[in-house]
């Protein structure tokens, strides 16, 4: 059994703290207040309550660490020090369509000595499920206290393969499409 190390100990406070908020939010995802940003890509005001409880938390325990979030944008810091990048509600349009499938997920960016950044811990917390899935850089990915492990499988054909379809107009969607191509016959 793990435990978290101090920084995941934040981090999960900080999820825990906003997860309930969103779960209430979710179960009343028809009254809530709903403005489009772009093209298929909303912003609700349970995503800027989940930043807002993210945000104060994680900032009371490391004042001088920066932020880049999806609300508010990049938050400078210490540039010497970790940063937090949060997408408070990560799959939004699972969220305003009533379909459970949603997170909080948070990692930590450090400085290296070259001059570039480094992920070196990350959390998805999954509110609906009480579910924290986390990884350090060192330590392994855990779901609770459970270690996660790779799986053995060696042919494509035997493997499960989850995604999600980007929306049109974010990103490279015929890229995308022609890797779904690819990949499609050897795992149907």
């Amino acid at each position: 059994m793990a435990s978290h190390s101090g920084l995941m100990t934040i981090i999960d406070r900080a999820v825990r703290k906003a997860g309930p908020r969103l779960r209430r939010d979710f179960n009343e995802v028809q009254n809530l207040q709903v403005s489009r940003k772009g093209p298929a890509d909303f912003v609700s005001m349970a995503d800027q309550r989940a930043e807002q409880t993210i945000f104060e938390e994680l900032s009371r325990a490391r004042p001088d660490w920066g932020f880049l979030m999806e609300e508010r944008g990049e938050i400078a810091g210490d540039p010497n020090k970790p940063r937090f990048i949060v997408d408070p509600l990560d799959g939004t349009t699972n969220f305003l369509h009533g379909i459970p499938h949603f997170a909080i997920s948070i990692g930590v960016e450090e400085p290296l000595p070259n001059g570039k950044r480094e992920i070196t811990s990350a959390m998805v917390y999954q509110p609906i499920t009480d579910e924290a899935f986390w990884a350090e850089k060192g330590r392994g990915a855990w779901v609770q206290s459970e270690r996660l492990r790779v799986s053995a499988r060696r042919d494509l054909g035997d493997s499960l393969i989850a995604t999600g379809i980007p929306f049109m107009g974010h990103g490279d969607f015929a890229q995308w499409a022609r890797i779904f191509g690819a990949v499609a016959p050897e795992v149907a």
